[in-house]
């Protein structure tokens, strides 16, 4: 099971899937929900985490502004069919704190410190499984497990559709190299955020 600050993504953020996910949160394309959630099923599946191991899914919210914009939140829409697929509940378990701005567009740095979370005291003991869209510096996910932590959950598990090519191989000092095989283009991802 990933510890620490590793986060599962089940793809690369560059040419289809980028697009794929693109078109999903800009252009309305909320079917594509289904798709992706079965991509992080199935990476979450292939790292060795069985629904048992997970009491709720959630996910890391979006700014009200680009929710409203939107119409939906894209984290909330793959939280729920993730959770659907495993057979466990989905639960509003994150709110994002104040006016910070959205994490896309905004330089390296900036998207270090990533947004607030206040977590609902019905985390408490839970083992949760919290699902963002895509991970670049994994500031939101790491936020989001903080809060979750806070709020006194069992185990926190990060999972994003997709990530960066800046994270991906990227290791953990003293994580021993592995192999992957060539046809397997996902990832789980240690964060250089890792304690």
């Amino acid at each position: 099971m990933p510890t620490g600050g590793d986060v599962i993504a089940a793809v690369p953020f560059v040419g289809r899937p980028r697009e794929v996910l693109l078109n999903f949160k800009y252009g309305n394309r909320r079917q594509l929900g289904h798709h992706l959630a079965g991509l992080v099923v199935n990476k979450v599946l292939a790292s060795g985490i069985r629904p048992d191991d997970i009491d709720v899914v959630t996910w890391a919210p979006t700014s009200a502004s680009r929710r409203h914009r939107r119409g939906f939140d894209q984290a909330e829409l793959v939280a729920r069919r993730v959770a659907l697929q495993l057979g466990v509940p989905c639960r509003r378990l994150l709110r994002r704190d104040g006016a910070a701005p959205p994490q896309t567009g905004l330089d390296r740095a900036t998207r270090l410190h990533g947004p607030s979370f206040s977590a609902s005291p019905a985390a408490r003991g839970r083992r949760v499984l919290v699902i963002d869209d895509v991970v670049t510096t994994g500031s939101t996910l790491r936020s989001a497990a903080r809060a979750l932590d806070l709020a006194g959950a069992a185990d926190v598990i990060k999972a994003a559709v997709a990530t960066t090519p800046a994270l991906v191989g990227r290791r953990r000092a003293g994580t021993p190299r592995t192999r992957r095989p060539a046809a397997d283009r996902s990832t789980v991802v240690p964060g250089p955020w890792a304690a």
